[in-house]
């Protein structure tokens, strides 16, 4: 097996190294990396020269986590939703169980992932070859749906949100007639906002801002729990928990099939599901673990979900992915019949690397848990400094440009109004990620197929599974508002028959009961 020799194994190692330092750092990006890292490989074997590529590629997603789950930074686009639940479980002193879950879970799916590859690479092309530009706005559809459904209570706050996401996403120059849209004269804009000071700005620098406007650490250390405990709990979370990390694995490796559909989207659906399916809905956002498994799992199986359309048809469902098939063309490799007949071998070393990569990097990042978790109890006005000169060199390093480090600013702005009115940050990340997807899909489908698009078998059956989500999320609402309303008419009535008990007129279950002042003196 080529991906055992000693040369390869070496690259894998320094690829793995690479990747921490790209997942850990926001904003670095795999595309960036994987494009410096190629002309390293030009004298290479295809075997090590992949190695060192995906070793770093599939290995910046599980680092990602880390800083999500610990600063609420999502180190990688990708890993924004491992922020919803992982960051919630560290403030409240669980860090050690968030890591641990969200390792296994990662190399659960990676597992799943490498599983599609072996699978569908064979079989996949007369599938992908039926799917079009209206299929694809019907899928990115599905997605802002699951999206807009996550936002409990608040819907009509998601929608407003996947709204503006959208309109952020039309600042540049129109695709099709190159009119400049929202660009306020600036050059700098024609080529429209980069996720990169979108994701950090939104997510990680508005936490980093709370953290300095409240002066504490990340972390509340609770009364006999030590700094770092509960690793081994996690990890049984997310074994115990594997039907949910295998659908999630599912979901994540199907949609990033789709181009544009990858990354962060697939993470999202994916923890809608886990939503959708939990007894415990009302958990999610507030440290759920069943939210950090679904997210979790996403990450190496959308990676390997991507390479399946790169390898089959040269189409490239990322920008890693199209870094990727500039190196196949280096290095002689030609996308397609070739790769699935007589560079087979090559193509199936991707399925090895990918889950020795995966594995030498969770136990790497096992190893360095209780380290890692203890920086959340330091104070907070000691890590603001270095966490937002992080977040500054990620917004600037993608491109190379001070108009992303002000953008960054801006949404940071936008994501402490968000926390602060409680407003959903996820759905408007969605749209305007998924925003280029739909237009660019929707005027193509008119121009190609007419009005008759929208009657296409997959279409139909997309619209279907929508209809049902809707259906679903309104059911689930009208059963938690009925559920509450019980449980205050039964304490309503329990004090009717007791009102000298003051507990029973001022508590519901899950509450603490309000103490007088009388009392508190």
């Amino acid at each position: 097996m080529q991906v055992l020799t000693p040369m390869s194994l070496l690259m894998m190692v320094i690829g793995v190294a690479l990747g921490f330092v790209v997942g850990i750092l926001p904003g670095l990006g795999g595309a960036v990396t994987l494009a410096l890292l190629l002309p390293f490989t030009f004298d290479m074997d295809p075997v090590p020269a992949f190695a060192l590529l995906l070793g770093m590629y599939v290995v910046a997603a599980t680092a990602g986590d880390i800083t999500s789950v610990l600063f609420g930074i999502p180190g990688e686009a990708s890993s924004a939703a491992v922020v919803l639940d992982g960051y919630p479980m560290t403030r409240r002193g669980r860090a050690g169980r968030a890591l641990g879950a969200v390792l296994t879970s990662s190399g659960m799916g990676a597992l799943f992932g490498a599983l599609v590859l072996v699978l569908l690479i064979p079989v996949i092309r007369p599938v992908i070859m039926n799917i079009a530009e209206p299929e694809f706005f019907a899928l990115a559809v599905l997605g802002l749906t699951f999206v807009v459904t996550l936002s409990s209570g608040k819907m009509l706050k998601g929608a407003l949100a996947c709204i503006v996401g959208l309109l952020v996403s039309l600042v540049g120059l129109d695709p099709f007639t190159s009119q400049q849209r929202f660009t306020f004269g600036s050059m700098d804009l024609w080529d429209g906002i980069s996720i990169v000071p979108v994701v950090i700005g939104l997510f990680g620098g508005a936490e980093v801002l709370q953290l300095m406007m409240q002066k504490r650490s990340v972390a509340s250390r609770q009364a006999g729990t030590p700094a770092v405990s509960g690793v081994g709990a996690g990890i049984r979370d997310a074994l115990k928990r594997w039907p949910l990390a295998t659908r999630s694995g599912a979901i994540g490796s199907g949609l990033s099939l789709v181009p544009g559909m990858g990354g962060s989207v697939a993470q999202f659906v994916a923890y809608g599901h886990a939503k959708s399916v939990s007894k415990k809905p009302e958990e999610f956002g507030k440290g759920s673990v069943e939210g950090v498994i679904a997210a979790g799992a996403t990450g190496v199986a959308k990676d390997c979900g991507s390479l399946i359309p790169t390898v089959a048809f040269g189409i490239p469902g990322s920008a890693s992915s199209a870094v990727l098939l500039s190196a196949f063309l280096i290095l002689g490799l030609d996308p397609g019949k070739e790769m699935l007949t007589t560079e087979l071998d090559v193509t199936m070393s991707f399925v090895w690397i990918a889950l020795f990569a995966t594995v030498i990097a969770i136990g790497v990042a096992l190893a360095l848990v209780r380290p890692l978790a203890k920086l959340t109890h330091i104070s907070g006005p000691l890590l603001v400094p270095f966490l937002m000169l992080l977040l500054s060199i990620g917004a600037f390093a993608e491109n190379n440009a001070w108009t992303d480090v002000f953008l960054m600013l801006v949404f940071v702005a936008i994501g402490v109004a968000c926390i602060r009115w409680d407003w959903p940050r996820v759905p408007l990340l969605l749209g305007f990620v998924l925003g280029a997807v739909l237009e660019s899909n929707l005027f193509l489908s008119g121009q190609l197929f007419g009005a008759g698009w929208i009657t296409r078998p997959v279409v139909i059956g997309v619209g279907v599974v929508i209809a049902a989500v809707l259906v679903m999320h309104f059911v689930r609402e009208a059963r938690t508002r009925q559920r509450k309303t019980s449980v205050k008419k039964a304490v309503a009535e329990t004090a009717e028959r007791d009102p000298a008990d003051p507990v029973l007129t001022t508590t519901a279950p899950g509450e603490s009961p309000d103490v007088s002042e009388g009392d508190k003196r």
